[in-house]
């Protein structure tokens, strides 16, 4: 399988990163931290693959240990939260139109939904041949590295929410060279966290929806995602398991190429800014609340998929409610 690199935070409070082997070993990298990792290979015009071989230490890291103990970090981070930005698509997985079609028939009076609409350009247009451009997916903004959670971290609801599901996707994680060039390091295994109450209230509510914290794992997939991945995504309440569902993701599954959803994300100058580091969900077709699960705080979110060998596990708790004003100067 491809190279894994996981981030963490060593004995003294320093970030640090690691290579995880397919035996489940892991072996210290000679690097501050994977964006420092990925800028030197930059600037040094050579891959992540050869950056890593380069600073691979004999150091052995015990993960199972850093799990326990809480040490495990977000792979990719950065000292500027501004700096990150969170953002995803949907409707682009295959049978991921049947949940958001039953929370918006109602608002549609029973009529085709854009929803729909949407799912069926992308199986129409979705996957174009090389050199050529697809249709542009559903597209939204999540927020900026403040609202990114890594594993073990609570994702806090905020006081105003009416919902707060999980959502198993895949992630790619990206950072602008000094040309303004997106350069692709890997892939995540992550919780698109949402608020589906809200959305189902009004399509047209999906942004207000989507400003939510979100979680990925410690654990970063160098090369290419493999076309079909099978995870299960389960909620826990009291140490029970209270729903668990398989879902699919790789493009053997999806309606849109990874390709194509790059593309119409990085066409935008604003998201060529050197320097920043973009953290791109690509959807699911598998949500508890589509099936009538109604989570509630203290819930904890389990989501793992091979590839990757970590899990991204969250408990679900809720921010306080906080009076905002709003006085002219």
């Amino acid at each position: 399988m491809g190279l894994r690199l996981v981030q963490l935070r060593a004995g003294d409070g320093t970030n640090m990163v690691a290579a995880l082997a397919d035996d489940g070993s892991a072996r210290r990298v000679h690097a501050a931290s994977t964006y420092a990792l990925a800028l030197a290979a930059i600037d040094q015009g050579e891959s992540l693959e050869k950056a890593v071989a380069d600073r691979l230490t004999g150091e052995s890291i015990d993960l199972a240990a850093a799990e326990v103990e809480g040490r495990l970090l977000p792979a990719i981070g950065h000292d500027d939260p501004a700096h990150i930005h969170l953002t995803g698509t949907g409707l682009t997985h295959l049978g991921s139109a049947e949940g958001r079609d039953k929370m918006h028939k109602a608002a549609a009076g029973g009529t085709v939904t854009d929803s729909m609409r949407m799912f069926q350009m992308g199986v129409e247009g979705g996957k174009p041949e090389a050199g050529a451009t697809g249709v542009q997916p559903e597209w939204f903004y999540k927020g900026d590295g403040s609202c990114l959670v890594g594993p073990g971290a609570d994702l806090r609801s905020p006081g105003f929410a009416e919902d707060g599901s999980e959502e198993p996707e895949i992630a790619g994680i990206y950072v602008i060279d000094r040309a303004g060039n997106p350069r692709r390091l890997g892939f995540v295994l992550a919780n698109e966290f949402s608020d589906h109450v809200t959305e189902r209230g009004n399509y047209l509510w999906l942004a207000h929806s989507k400003l939510r914290p979100a979680a990925i794992g410690a654990e970063l997939l160098i090369g290419a995602l493999p076309d079909d991945i099978r995870g299960t995504s389960r909620i826990l309440r009291d140490g029970e398991t209270l729903w668990e569902k398989p879902f699919l993701s790789g493009e053997a599954n999806m309606s849109h190429s990874i390709a194509n959803l790059e593309h119409h994300h990085f066409k935008y100058e604003l998201f060529r800014r050197p320097g920043d580091i973009h953290v791109h969900f690509f959807g699911t077709a598998t949500l508890s609340f589509s099936e009538g699960v109604t989570t509630r705080e203290g819930d904890v979110f389990e989501i793992e998929a091979a590839p990757f060998q970590l899990k991204v596990r969250n408990r679900l708790a809720s921010a306080a409610s906080a009076p905002v004003s709003v006085t002219a100067l």
